[in-house]
């Protein structure tokens, strides 16, 4: 399985038969340009997560590939004229080779004021390839066989005991840093130290736009 990180959440995930591109956000950049897509796969509503503005030109330039949302996100899109599948928690996803499992369904609380809205993590498998995570913004959930870790270092709606709690939890044997755009050079040594420190897991160095094997 092939990954490469376009900024903050967004990833693209590449098998042999498939193309996956997920969380395409307002934080992230150069996922426009791409072409020859299977899927898009949107884990919840905010704009850091699905940029509304940029996302229709993909599709409408890419016409093989169909968008999947978050079921409350999936109503928003298509209500902004964007054509979009409802993935809900606990159904599955088969994109070429690629299955992509839906887990969770509840975004992390931001604060009591401020109203949930849905969320699914992402289970990324092919067959004789590692399991890949993708937890959207939710520590909730983890699920066994993770062998990838994407791990969302810091946000509004975390702290960094949850963090680590969360790492030690779903227990991956290698991981790489997501949901980060917030962060100073500082933050993210600090955020990745206490990651490998307390949490057991180390993050490998992930360049922006640059492809990498797990």
């Amino acid at each position: 399985m092939r990954i490469t990180r376009y900024g903050h959440s967004c990833l693209l995930v590449e098998t042999a038969r498939a193309r996956v591109l997920v969380d395409p956000g307002v934080f992230s950049r150069g996922w426009e340009e791409l072409t020859d897509l299977d899927a898009v796969v949107v884990t919840h509503q905010h704009p850091d997560h699905v940029d509304v503005e940029k996302l229709p030109q993909l599709l409408e330039s890419d016409d093989r590939a169909v968008l999947h949302a978050e079921p409350e996100t999936a109503a928003s899109l298509r209500g902004a004229g964007i054509e979009a599948s409802a993935l809900h928690a606990g159904s599955t996803l088969t994109v070429g080779d690629l299955s992509v499992e839906a887990v969770g369904g509840e975004h992390a609380l931001i604060h009591a004021d401020v109203p949930q809205v849905g969320n699914v993590g992402l289970l990324l498998r092919a067959e004789g390839e590692p399991t890949v995570f993708h937890p959207g913004d939710s520590y909730a959930v983890a699920p066994e066989g993770v062998d990838v870790l994407a791990l969302p270092l810091s946000a509004p709606w975390a702290a960094s005991r949850e963090m680590i709690d969360f790492v030690r939890a779903v227990r991956a044997g290698s991981g790489f840093a997501i949901h980060d755009a917030l962060l100073s050079e500082v933050g993210l040594g600090l955020y990745a130290g206490q990651a490998k420190n307390l949490g057991g897991l180390e993050l490998r160095p992930v360049e922006h736009g640059v492809p990498f094997d797990v």
